[in-house]
């Protein structure tokens, strides 16, 4: 009975025997295919000189490179006159203000931050900074508050004004803190130029067709100046907060009067003066720190220096003291600073700085390719001693020579002239000053 169920069991074994050599020759296979990945492997690493944890780390390493490389390179830069540079922002610096107080510099970069600088620490190898945060947007222009306790920007998508208030805290560095709301967007536009008054009774801004707007600290406008120039190409307020100035596509420099009663309540605005003399568009202009000098470069290929100390009222006129000769402006625009005592004049074209004496009318330093792009912004710092610069993502700092030869000259001058010992011990000391600064500096005249 049980002979005819022993072919079924043998069938059986033989399908398990089947199986277990198919799964067999399947693992077998697997094996060999990683043995010979592994050798590869290892052939390769040898050929290198490398083992493979080495191998994969290089390769990282030469992935790591080609991003760095992709990133923009900081423009290099040295000059014997060259104090320092600021170097803190990741996006190309749009402009910069120096507080009044002496203390800070504010810059703008599009990497979306305001960063404050000590000025204190400008001559050192490190500087500090603090940084504020622009959200959702990026400012291109900032202006310090006059009691330096908060600072304006200019939004360059939301195209209005946004005040940040600058609080202390117990570690000496601040926190900056928006406004809750922006001013109103009122100009129609893009917006070359913002500025508050020192008195803190406005805010001027300025498009580049022909509008100014002066506005009070609460956001609504005051007065609206057409400047009947074509376009604007620069306006600014004056250090003594009674004029706005601007110039553009007409040869001549245009100031008004911004005034208020006296209980600070405002007015009106009122044509004061005209700088003319220039024979083409006025690409720039700068008053001095007191308010009494101006200077202004044109298209025409000229610089002038003017007194501005006039009697507007009874149609006195600025006076001319200087025209110097700046061709690069003849073909490209350009900007300018005027030292705070007003005997040097500071002409940006391009990446490249110049500075010219004004009692003389001479050049006396040059800059080239100071900047990776074209200077944005050029400013005096107020004690005059130094000149910074801005154009890609560094502000560069520079002696003031010029300043300190024409203190020397004029401490000279004064000195032939002295009635009396304290007025000369007085005028020796800043003499010795200004000549232990060029001997410092190895800018000493023999």
């Amino acid at each position: 009975m049980e002979l005819p169920q022993m072919p079924e069991l043998m069938g059986l074994s033989l399908l398990l025997g089947l199986l277990a050599l198919m799964a067999t020759a399947a693992v077998a296979r697997g094996w060999l295919r990683a043995e010979e990945e592994t050798c590869s492997r290892s052939a390769g690493q040898k050929a290198n000189g490398l083992p493979l944890d080495k191998s994969l780390r290089s390769k990282k390493q030469k992935q790591h490179q080609r991003i760095r490389k992709e990133k923009p390179q900081q423009h290099n830069f040295s000059h014997r006159l060259l104090a320092g540079a600021l170097k803190s922002h990741s996006g190309n610096i749009s402009c910069m203000d120096f507080s009044s107080n002496g203390k800070y510099l504010a810059t703008c970069a599009d990497d979306r931050t305001v960063r404050i600088w000590s000025t204190k620490d400008f001559l050192q190898r490190e500087h500090r900074s603090m940084r504020a945060n622009v959200e959702l947007d990026h400012a291109t222009l900032v202006r310090f508050s006059p009691d330096c306790r908060a600072f304006i920007v200019w939004l360059a998508n939301g195209d209005t004004l946004r005040v940040f208030k600058m609080t202390k805290r117990e570690d000496g560095g601040y926190t900056f803190t928006a406004n809750p709301e922006d001013f109103p967007k009122k100009h129609k536009a893009p917006v070359i130029n913002i500025g508050i008054a020192d008195t803190g009774k406005f805010i001027m801004t300025a498009s580049s067709d022909t509008t100014i707007l002066i506005w009070n600290l609460k956001g609504h406008v005051l007065s609206t100046i057409n400047t009947n120039q074509m376009n604007n190409t620069h306006a600014a307020i004056s250090p003594c907060s009674r004029f706005v100035a601007s110039c553009g596509f007409t040869p001549d420099v245009k100031v008004w009067e911004v005034c208020f009663g006296k209980k600070s309540d405002f007015q009106e605005v009122v044509r004061a003066f005209e700088l003319k003399g220039h024979s083409a568009a006025v690409h720039f202009f700068a008053f001095s720190n007191d308010s009494r000098r101006m200077a202004s470069v044109s298209k025409d290929g000229t610089w002038k220096l003017w007194d501005t100390d006039v009697e507007y009222k009874k149609q006195q006129d600025p006076y001319l003291l200087r025209t110097g000769c700046f061709e690069a402006a003849s073909t490209t625009p350009c900007r300018l600073a005027l030292s705070p005592d007003a005997q040097v004049l500071a002409l940006a074209s391009g990446s490249s700085i110049h500075l010219y004496n004004t009692r003389r009318g001479e050049k006396e330093e040059s800059f080239e390719q100071v900047h990776g792009e074209c200077i944005t912004d050029l400013s005096f710092d107020i004690t005059g001693r130094l000149l910074a610069s801005c154009g890609d993502r560094a502000v560069r700092l520079f002696h003031n020579t010029p300043g300190h030869r024409a203190v020397v000259e004029e401490m000279q001058g004064l000195l032939k002239r002295a009635s009396n010992e304290s007025t000369r011990q007085r005028l020796q000391q800043q003499l010795t000053q200004a000549q232990e600064a060029l001997r410092s500096l190895g800018a000493l005249k023999k």
